[in-house]
């Protein structure tokens, strides 16, 4: 009785599997010896962490914002003063957009996982960052048809080699199921760092730095669009981006940001 010989090319498909599990074998095991050699360090005390990001210690010195807040800018109030009161900022000096939400407050864990991520090429802390955005800002992506990180100008694109406002909104993208687009928006001309400017400054800063390309107004058109990005300080980043988005037509703009700045001097009502 003769014995079943393989041909060659059934013996491919087998090669090539087993070749693939030795790779994934070898991968997990270089990553294990390497978890061991290097353990994750919490960002911000950089004490030995599980996982990514923070430590128990320092997760429970962030200041997560809930409800109650206001409606239109997310500013949290100090006691809950009934359903539809807006903060003295949104009275006095109506946004653009319709609502804003932030994760946290920018106290000092929150800044040094904004500048981690901004500046010191953690990315990989996106998906946890973008994950508490997901749950601050439930109500805005639960009708949002799109999301549109601020763009930065191409030449600080380029030597930063990447967005961080566009890492966090493909985190929110995989957690609410809503699609992003990078090309919707463009800063069509370089601004300097809002860093230690004045409100007006600020405001002026970045009066005209934004624009939806001629090519692109159909992507805003008629859209839900929420706009996303690292941090909320004066507003008037996201607030010159909504404007351009409304020129083009978009249907309505929110904005969700990781963390926002709360003055704790002045009463919010």
């Amino acid at each position: 009785m003769e014995a079943d010989v393989q041909s060659p090319k059934s013996i491919v498909p087998t090669l090539q599997s087993a070749l693939r599990l030795c790779r994934q074998a070898a991968q997990r095991g270089a990553r294990l010896a390497l978890d061991v050699a290097l353990p994750n360090l919490c960002v911000a005390c950089r004490e030995p962490v599980a996982g990514q990001g923070v430590c128990a210690a320092c997760w429970s010195q962030l200041s997560f914002i809930a409800p109650p807040y206001c409606e239109r800018l997310g500013i949290p109030f100090v006691y809950d003063p009934g359903p539809g009161i807006l903060s003295m900022q949104a009275s006095a000096d109506p946004p653009a957009y319709a609502r804003a939400r932030a994760a946290v407050r920018y106290d000092e864990v929150a800044r040094t996982l904004v500048h981690a991520l901004k500046f010191h090429d953690r990315v990989d802390l996106a998906p946890t960052m973008g994950r508490w955005m997901a749950q601050a800002g439930a109500p805005l992506l639960k009708d949002a048809e799109l999301l549109v990180p601020v763009p930065l100008h191409w030449r600080r694109g380029f030597s930063r080699r990447y967005n961080q406002s566009g890492a966090l909104a493909r985190a929110i993208s995989r957690q609410a199921n809503v699609p992003v687009s990078r090309d919707a928006l463009r800063r069509i001309r370089p601004t300097a760092h809002q860093i230690g400017l004045s409100k007006a400054e600020r405001a002026a800063n970045v009066q005209g730095a934004f624009r939806v390309p001629a090519e692109n107004k159909a992507i805003v058109q008629g859209r839900r669009i929420v706009l996303v990005d690292d941090v909320l300080t004066s507003g008037a980043t996201v607030d010159a981006c909504a404007r351009a988005l409304l020129r083009a037509k978009a249907a309505s703009v929110d904005v969700l940001v990781f963390a926002r700045v709360v003055e704790t001097r002045k009463s919010p009502i």
